[in-house]
């Protein structure tokens, strides 16, 4: 190379790396721009799923293409979508779709039921609509598959725990490639209420009626190994009373809501005000924001709401 041809060749580089480094806080402000949380409220659900999840940088930022990929609703009882006792499942069929649209190579619904799974798979919604969008779904046991099912959990330490320091947990959320809690924001007569850090109960192996005579602990123990990639909490529709199982139509409130985000602290703490009240009430979320799990204080996350 010549004088001047390495000259040329200098000037172009630097020239490149001025423009990079100017461009470079462009792209940490639009970094920062994310939001902590989506609030998308409107309908249809399909829709606003979809807002919600554009706004935190859209579904390529979570899933790559060849993932195998988890999606965790709420399939826990015999009752339908208007009664507000699981995930609603127009909800769990747009992440089925987006997830594949982001060419993931398999997705699986499941949950592992407290009534029969095989009526709450079908009466929830969720088994026909998560098939019809192309993810895999099946049992992972229920109160009359428990035994059958026990090929589908490993023993993991939690090394961590207070109420436990190991508990058996389904294989395939633990295998995942990528893991969505997608939980429904509703009453719980033991918790107050249930939504993203209590989904993971559904993983749960053996008994865990067990769990429940140190129920906060517990709750935060399992959100200290099983950590999501995104979290979607449906406030579609809001159980407002007599949770977890619901049942009167009374109970229901139609809020037409998601919330989106990856701190399941933040996305608790956003949920309790649905409710009518603050995250320092429930001591399970008070408890996962002191071990570090995640922020509580809702004045200091970046909160996008949108109306559609």
């Amino acid at each position: 190379m010549d004088r001047r041809v390495f000259l040329q060749s200098a000037a172009g580089a630097i020239g490149g790396l001025a423009a990079l480094e100017a461009f470079s806080p462009l792209l940490g402000a639009a970094q920062s721009a994310r939001p902590d949380l989506a609030v998308v409220k409107g309908v249809p659900v399909e829709k606003i799923v979809r807002m919600a999840i554009d706004a935190l940088g859209g579904i390529k930022r979570f899933i790559s293409r060849g993932d195998v990929v988890v999606i965790k609703p709420n399939i826990g009882w015999d009752r339908t979508p208007e009664q507000a006792a699981n995930t609603n499942p127009e909800v769990v069929a747009t992440l089925v779709k987006l997830c594949l649209e982001a060419e993931a190579k398999r997705v699986k619904v499941f949950d592992r039921s407290c009534q029969d799974p095989r009526r709450c798979y079908v009466q929830s919604g969720i088994e026909a609509a998560a098939r019809a969008a192309g993810a895999e779904v099946f049992h992972i046991g229920g109160r009359t598959l428990q035994k059958a099912d026990e090929r589908r959990y490993r023993d993991v330490k939690f090394p961590n725990g207070v109420a436990f320091k190991s508990w058996p947990i389904s294989i395939d959320a633990l295998e995942a490639d990528k893991l969505i809690n997608v939980p429904i924001a509703k009453h719980h007569g033991a918790s107050r209420l249930t939504m993203s850090l209590k989904n993971w109960m559904g993983l749960m192996g053996d008994n865990r009626g067990r769990v429940h005579q140190n129920l906060d602990a517990a709750i935060v123990d399992l959100s200290t190994v099983i950590k999501p990639h995104l979290t979607i909490l449906d406030a579609v529709r809001i159980l407002t009373a007599n949770g977890p199982t619901g049942g009167s139509l009374n109970d229901v409130k139609r809020l037409d809501t998601v919330i989106a985000g990856v701190d399941q602290v933040a996305i608790d703490s956003y949920g309790a005000t649905l409710f009518g009240l603050k995250a320092e009430g429930l001591d399970h979320v008070a408890e996962a924001a002191k071990r570090g799990l995640g922020k509580m204080d809702l004045s200091k996350l970046n909160i996008r709401k949108i109306d559609v």
